[in-house]
């Protein structure tokens, strides 16, 4: 298996990107990087877009660095730098699932505690297939010949890679 030191980890909220993230991070021991703390405040407000990017450039200037997380907005700019993209592009019931199973639980990867199910949120996982993955598609197809893209479609097919991983090491 190729050498991977960048890697993006993207795809709907709920579907895992995080925990896969956190367990390719024990594996390969290259530092972690979630663009949610950079984007929200502990208070549950968000920093300026200014300074997000200015944040994201710094992580993009390290010499290996997994980022996990979509911001559709910056994500071709990460797309440039990286080596690989893993896209976890699970059924919607999945990633609802998901973003349900997290409430109450304090996280490494945001900077409160979700309280409850937001609808604004909800919607947004709702509507990530249909205002998300078609920009996500389309820019990973320009840069499909020289980017390692892994799509994944179920839970199982992320393990089942990390398993694989595990053994090559």
């Amino acid at each position: 298996m190729e050498t991977i030191l960048k890697i993006i980890i993207i795809g709907s909220p709920g579907a895992g990107k995080s925990t896969f993230a956190r367990k390719l991070r024990d594996m390969t021991k290259l530092p972690l990087y979630y663009l949610d703390m950079l984007w929200h405040k502990p208070d549950g407000t968000n920093v300026s877009r200014e300074e997000f990017d200015k944040g994201m450039r710094e992580i993009l200037n390290n010499d290996s660095w997994i980022m996990d997380g979509n911001y559709l907005r910056t994500l071709e700019v990460r797309l440039k730098e990286c080596d690989t993209v893993f896209l976890l592009d699970y059924p919607l019931e999945v990633c609802l699932s998901g973003a349900r199973s997290r409430i109450g639980k304090k996280r490494e990867d945001l900077p409160w505690v979700e309280s409850e199910f937001d609808e604004e949120f909800r919607q947004w996982i709702m509507d990530f297939s249909k205002d998300q993955l078609p920009q996500i598609y389309e820019l990973l197809k320009k840069y499909q010949k020289d980017k390692n893209i892994v799509i994944f479609r179920s839970r199982k097919e992320a393990d089942d890679y990390l398993e694989t991983l595990l053994k090559q090491q």
